[in-house]
């Protein structure tokens, strides 16, 4: 794919990979992107994970012969794994990184940090490689300490490392954001989960970028996004103050035997039914909690339900609310459901784990139930129905 005259896409597509980083389902495979900028000198953006090496270092020596630089703008394995290959191809190479990520590769690669290779950048450093200037910018925790991005003044495109992705591999998704029709869906559960607990981090690298007149954002994962850029950046914005981003309730529940999740529906019901615009409904045990807590964050309004179990509540609830926590979850509005037969405190044990969560208000009408609704408990669902209902009218 050629993205400019002179920059090129030399990235790889994996379909082998069953869950990004350990831990996130990715039904689309993974993209992992590189790119190079030809001019009077030729500079390489980033590698590819280890397992790609060889047909990524073929795709640079097509797309760029012999490079002049190596920029490593992230060291996290699935872009750093194929450094060693990289510099043991292309020995006349210069690599250029921050210090941290030097640093970093003498862990990951057994003392090798290239000493009598390397040129190290900081905020605002510039390289020339002809037409080309480049502009490095520190991106601390974005989301790892070493990251730096980097400014094309000349084509005006910002290679953001790792900010800007999504989950799926390009030739399932489309090679840019005009093919892609699920971006921020995608996006979202990826900025959440990966960097979601570097809000403020991401915050000041927008500011920095607010300063940068940019056409193209080259990721390192995703498609290059080539339109509507204000939307995308508004969206990080959003995200990255926590923010909510749509109107809606999401309901997250856990149920043993069924009463619980009879409970959610009848609610689930009773707020489509007066109006909310968008109820979100989410088992716990069997959904992708990665997608749960993408949901959590994007919606203004969360309800947990769940019993009481152990003297305490069910363990996929205890790993949802971990999840939104460590990620600085604030600025909603929280209902409880909880069930118990013989004694009940799960909405306690919710609201203490939620303590330290800025920004929040609690619904007056939280629901017990007492192994299953009765009329009483059912009344209670009606008035807790009818408040959370009511910040929509």
């Amino acid at each position: 794919m050629k993205i400019t005259n002179d920059i090129i896409y030399v990235g790889v597509n994996d379909h082998d990979v069953d869950l990004f980083e350990g831990h996130y389902i990715v039904p689309e495979g993974m993209a992992y992107n590189s790119y190079v900028i030809k001019d009077g000198k030729t500079a390489v953006m980033d590698s590819v994970d280890a397992h790609f090496a060889d047909e990524w270092i073929g795709k640079v020596k097509e797309a760029a012969g012999s490079p002049d630089y190596f920029i490593v703008q992230h060291m996290e394995p699935d872009h750093s794994g194929s450094i060693k290959e990289f510099m043991k191809a292309f020995p006349e190479t210069t690599i250029v990184s921050s210090q941290k990520a030097f640093n970093m590769m003498a862990n990951f690669f057994e003392g090798e940090s290239y000493e009598d290779r390397r040129l190290v950048v900081k905020e605002g450093d510039t390289l020339e490689i002809g037409s080309h200037t480049l502009t490095f910018v520190t991106a601390p925790m974005v989301h790892w300490p070493e990251v730096i991005m980097t400014y094309d003044a000349k084509d005006k495109v910002l290679f953001s490392a790792d900010a800007f992705g999504r989950f799926g591999a390009l030739d399932v998704i489309g090679e840019t954001n005009e093919e892609d029709d699920d971006w921020a869906c995608e996006a979202r559960r990826y900025y959440f989960g990966i960097v979601g607990k570097y809000g403020i981090q991401t915050q000041a690298v927008l500011k920095k970028a607010a300063g940068l007149d940019i056409k193209i954002i080259c990721a390192l994962h995703g498609p290059v996004l080539v339109k509507d850029l204000g939307y995308h950046l508004g969206l990080y914005d959003t995200w990255s103050k926590y923010e909510p981003e749509s109107q809606g309730v999401v309901i997250a529940y856990t149920s043993v035997y069924g009463n619980t999740k009879k409970a959610v529906e009848m609610l689930a019901e009773k707020l489509e039914a007066k109006g909310v615009p968008e109820v979100v409904v989410t088992d716990l045990a069997r959904s992708d909690m990665a997608e749960a807590v993408e949901d959590a964050f994007r919606y203004d309004t969360v309800v947990f339900a769940t019993t009481t179990f152990n003297n305490g509540i069910f363990p996929f609830m205890r790993e949802f609310i971990e999840s939104l926590t460590e990620r600085s979850f604030q600025n909603k509005r929280v209902a409880f459901i909880e069930n118990g037969s013989w004694a009940p405190q799960a909405a306690k044990v919710m609201k203490g784990m939620l303590e330290g969560s800025k920004n929040m208000t609690y619904c007056d009408n939280d629901l017990r139930i007492l192994s299953a609704l009765n009329d009483e408990s059912r009344a209670k669902l009606e008035a807790l129905a009818e408040e959370l209902a009511a910040a929509y009218k």
